[in-house]
C-alpha cells in the first residue's frame, strides 16, 4: 500500500511517498481502507521527532484520524461487517491506503456525510466532547470558554454547547475567525491578540467566569484561565502550544474551588479509548446524523502533498480541519 512515511526527522519537507507492506488485523481488529484522513498538531510535532506514537501503533507513518470501508476481518470481529462505511482515530499510520484498528473503536458513518467530512470529525469532536462534556460535565445553561476557537477541537466545542443548551465564549488571535465562529453556534467572541482575556469574559458573565473552559493553547493562558472561572468551575486542558508552563494564582483556585485537569487521547490504554469510541458514537453521531453537528473542512490535499498540508496548518491560518484524500 502506499502511505507517507518520517524516513528521518525534521520539518514536513523529511516526508516521503512509499510502498509499505499492508498490515493484516489480529483478533479483535479490522482493517479499514482510508479514504481520506484529516491532519493534526500532533502529526507535526511527531515529524519533528518530539511526539512519538504509542508502541502499538506504526511508528514512521504519521496520522491519528481516518474515514473509510471495512475491508479485512480479525478473528472475532462480529459488530462490523466487510464494506461498512466507519470512521474513528488512530494511534498513527492513517497517512495510509489502509490502517488497522480495535474494531470497537469504530463507529458507522451517518448515511450521506461523504469521506472527506466524516475524515474531519473523529479527532476533533471525540476530543471535545470528552473534554467538555464527560470530564467537565458542562451542562445546559452554563458556558464553556474555548480557546483557539477556529481550530478542528474548537469549531467542534461551540456546536456541541449549542446542541446541549450551554452558551459559548471563544477566542482566537486572529479576528477573521470569530465571525465564522459565531456562525457555528458561538455566543461571543474575543480577540486575543495579547494573551489578555479574563477581565472580558468576567464582563460578559456579569462577574461570574466560565463554568468549563477548554484550553487548547496552555502556557500563561492558564494564569488567566484561573482568574475568570466560575464558582466550582472547571479547566480542561487539551494542548499547549503556548507552552508547558505557567503561573497558578492558586489562591484564586481555592477561593473558587475550581479544578483543573489535563486530558490527552492518543496515550490512553484500549480500554479506556474504546469507552471514548462508544461514548461518540451513542451520543456524537446521531447528532451529526441529524445535522446539528456538522464538519468543518479548511482545505484538501491529496496524499501525496501532506507536506504542503502540514505546511499549511503551521501558518495558524486554517479554519476547521485540513483534509488529505486518499
Amino acid at each position: 500500500m502506499r502511505a507517507i512515511v518520517i524516513p528521518r526527522f525534521g520539518g514536513p519537507e523529511v516526508l516521503e511517498l512509499r510502498q509499505v507492506p499492508t498490515p493484516e488485523p489480529s483478533r479483535g481488529e479490522v482493517r479499514v481502507r482510508i479514504r481520506a484522513t484529516a491532519i493534526n498538531r500532533a502529526d507535526l510535532i511527531q515529524v519533528a521527532g518530539r511526539y512519538p506514537a504509542p508502541p502499538d501503533s506504526p511508528q514512521d507513518i504519521p496520522g491519528l484520524e481516518f474515514a473509510g470501508e471495512v475491508e479485512a476481518l480479525g478473528p472475532g470481529v462480529t459488530e462490523l461487517a466487510a464494506g461498512d462505511r466507519v470512521f474513528g482515530l488512530a494511534g498513527g499510520g492513517t497517512y495510509a491506503e489502509s490502517v488497522v484498528v480495535h474494531a470497537r473503536t469504530l463507529a458507522k458513518i451517518p448515511e450521506g456525510l461523504s469521506f472527506t467530512d466524516a475524515a474531519a470529525i473523529p479527532e476533533a469532536f471525540i476530543t471535545a466532547y470528552d473534554a467538555i462534556v464527560s470530564q467537565a460535565h458542562l451542562a445546559a445553561g452554563e458556558v464553556v470558554l474555548v480557546h483557539a476557537v477556529g481550530s478542528g477541537v474548537g469549531t467542534a466545542a461551540v456546536q456541541i454547547a449549542r446542541a446541549i443548551g450551554a452558551s459559548s465564549i471563544g477566542t482566537s488571535r486572529t479576528e477573521d475567525k470569530l465571525p465564522r465562529a459565531q456562525a457555528l453556534g458561538m455566543n461571543h467572541g474575543l480577540l486575543v491578540a495579547d494573551g489578555k482575556f479574563a477581565d472580558k469574559v468576567l464582563s460578559l458573565t456579569d462577574g461570574r467566569g466560565a463554568d468549563v473552559i477548554l484550553d487548547l493553547v496552555g502556557g500563561a493562558y492558564i494564569t488567566e484561565d484561573v482568574s475568570c472561572v466560575a464558582p466550582r468551575g472547571r479547566i480542561a486542558v487539551v494542548g499547549l502550544t503556548g507552552g508547558p508552563a505557567a503561573e497558578l494564582p492558586l489562591n484564586v483556585l481555592l477561593y473558587r474551588r475550581a479544578s483543573i485537569f489535563g486530558t490527552a487521547l492518543r496515550s490512553r490504554p484500549l480500554e479506556e479509548k474504546i469507552a471514548a469510541a462508544q461514548v461518540f458514537a451513542r451520543q456524537v453521531v446521531p447528532l451529526i446524523a441529524q445535522g446539528k453537528l456538522t464538519a468543518i473542512v479548511d482545505r484538501i490535499f491529496p496524499l501525496e502533498a501532506a507536506a504542503d498540508a502540514l505546511r499549511h496548518m503551521a501558518k495558524n491560518e486554517s479554519f476547521g480541519k485540513v483534509v488529505l484524500e486518499i
